[in-house]
């Protein structure tokens, strides 16, 4: 009895190993290639428990989830014979995972087999476009805006704004190269497939960027003058205007200080004509009024005068008179 039950045991023993031997677990993101005897013979890709035969078939598990490319800097000569680098980053997973083991065994070395294809159709993509193409994304049209009266910047030099003016490519690139590179493997049967493909970043090169960085501080510079210049002009317009209207104001002015100073002295010798012409009398005390009022303007202590004692001037300073 002894016997038999540790015979039992070892036996239930050796069917739990058995049964942990066959048995894997696979989650939401993974799926699993069976090998028998380092051979694919199946592919699993569904979440749960799943069974294999011990000893004489294996498993290799993959991602089965979206995966991240990011690609090197690359300097890459556009169209235009611009050379600029293009910073790109891609989505992909592995669509077929019995291809992909047979093509490439691991994911890293489906991350560098991947790294080549796409490298090289970036290149070839960004050789056949030119720059505003790559950097645009819209054709929407560039504009200046312009201020208020100011005819004389339009012949500000808008080659610039020509330029920026090419309709944009840059989704169709991005859609090409994706379009391209699923087309090789497919052809190469991986069993990788690219979801999709975006351009992080476009920068010239160090010594192109310094000088588009002058050309653009020089043309900006330029323009500026323009416009100080047209300020300059609009300035002297207005203070030659205001110069004109301060003079009409001083004209109008003086001309009508002068009627009023004519008037009133117009009606000064009336008031005196009146009054010298009223009577005799009037006119004898008009006469001695003015007379005194000489006297006292034209005499002072300090003057000297030589007349003839008949002289009217001094008519009324003569005795009895």
């Amino acid at each position: 009895m002894t016997n038999l039950r540790l015979t039992s045991i070892a036996l239930i023993i050796l069917i739990l190993i058995g049964l942990f031997a066959a048995a894997f677990i696979l989650d939401e993101t993974q799926q699993a290639i069976i090998l028998k005897f380092g051979k694919p013979v199946r592919t699993v890709t569904t979440a749960g428990i799943h069974f294999k035969i011990p000893l004489i078939q294996s498993i290799t598990i993959f991602d089965k989830r979206i995966l991240e490319w990011d690609g090197n800097p690359q300097e890459i000569p556009t169209k235009d014979n611009k050379f600029i680098f293009i910073d790109t980053y891609a989505r992909w997973r592995i669509s077929d995972p019995m291809a992909f083991y047979k093509a490439l065994r691991t994911e890293l070395i489906g991350y560098s087999r991947l790294d080549d294809l796409l490298d090289g159709a970036v290149r070839d993509e960004i050789a056949n476009n030119l720059l505003p193409e790559i950097i645009r994304s819209t054709d929407r049209r560039m504009t200046m805006i312009e201020v208020e009266s100011a005819k004389a910047i339009e012949d500000i030099d808008t080659s610039l704004v020509s330029e920026l003016n090419i309709p944009g490519n840059r989704h169709e690139i991005t859609e090409n190269i994706v379009r391209n590179v699923d087309q090789k493997l497919k052809e190469l049967n991986l069993g990788i497939e690219v979801i999709d493909l975006q351009i992080k970043k476009v920068n010239y090169n160090t010594e192109v960027q310094k000088r588009v960085f002058d050309r653009m501080i020089s043309e900006q510079r330029r323009i500026a003058e323009k416009y100080r210049a047209l300020g300059q002009g609009e300035k002297q317009r207005i203070l030659g205007k205001q110069d004109q209207k301060k003079k009409e104001i001083l004209s109008q002015a003086y001309l009508e200080a002068q009627t009023i100073r004519g008037e009133a002295d117009a009606r000064a010798v009336q008031i005196y004509a009146n009054a010298y012409n009223k009577s005799p009398d009037s006119r004898d005390f008009y006469q001695l009024l003015r007379t005194l009022e000489t006297y006292r303007v034209t005499m002072d202590s300090a003057t000297t005068l030589i007349l003839s004692t008949d002289s009217d001037y001094l008519k009324y300073l003569k005795s009895g008179k």
